[in-house]
């Protein structure tokens, strides 16, 4: 049986770097436009803020990016309130990030066509890989993210887990707009988010901030 490891002997948690923080930020944001871009593609939606600016993207004429962010302006407020000013400012740039990104990548990416099978399953999971990469470096994507993370601060909930459940309500709502077999379709892409975050967003598993 190991020894256990005296608490002087520990590894110290290492801060990321501002430059660290900043490469994250824009590596999380580049992946959730391009899992959004699969998955409108596609004509699904997926759960959390993203999942509503999608359903909403096909109602109003303006692009899921910015959509993403005007949606997301009064969770700012809980953001700082539950989670700290350097929070907030973070979910802020990742807000802003996304709606750039989201408004120039029709000009670098265009996709004529796209398997709704697989734009579910990596759609999902890049937008899944994005949110983490985010969580890692004390950011969020706003909306339920930022719920789920405070979840997870204050009760050790399981922030995938608790994803799943607001993304069950969001697609529910989808089932008034959309056939259901997209419906399903987009239960799968938001099963792939919240798969990624069950997998590797547990406690224990990084010990950098």
């Amino acid at each position: 049986m190991p020894l256990p490891v005296p608490s002087e002997l520990s590894p110290v948690p290492l801060r990321h770097s501002r430059l660290e923080d900043v490469y994250a930020l824009l590596i999380g944001c580049a992946l959730i436009v391009i899992g959004l871009i699969c998955l409108r593609t596609a004509g699904l939606v997926t759960g959390g803020i993203a999942g509503v600016a999608l359903l909403l993207s096909y109602i109003v004429p303006l692009p899921p990016g910015l959509l993403f962010t005007l949606i997301n302006l009064p969770f700012f407020l809980f953001a700082r309130a539950a989670m700290g000013t350097g929070f907030m400012l973070k979910t802020m740039v990742v807000s802003a990030g996304v709606t750039a990104m989201s408004l120039v990548a029709p000009y670098l990416i265009q996709l004529a066509h796209i398997n709704q099978l697989f734009a579910a399953l990596f759609g999902g999971t890049i937008v899944g890989l994005g949110v983490l990469v985010l969580a890692r470096h004390d950011a969020g994507v706003g909306g339920t993210g930022v719920m789920t993370l405070w979840f997870y601060k204050k009760r050790g909930w399981n922030a995938g887990r608790t994803q799943l459940c607001f993304d069950v309500c969001i697609l529910s709502v989808a089932l008034l707009a959309m056939p259901p077999m997209k419906v399903l379709l987009s239960a799968l892409s938001s099963a792939a988010i919240s798969g990624v975050l069950i997998a590797f967003h547990r406690p224990g598993r990084y010990t950098g901030y």
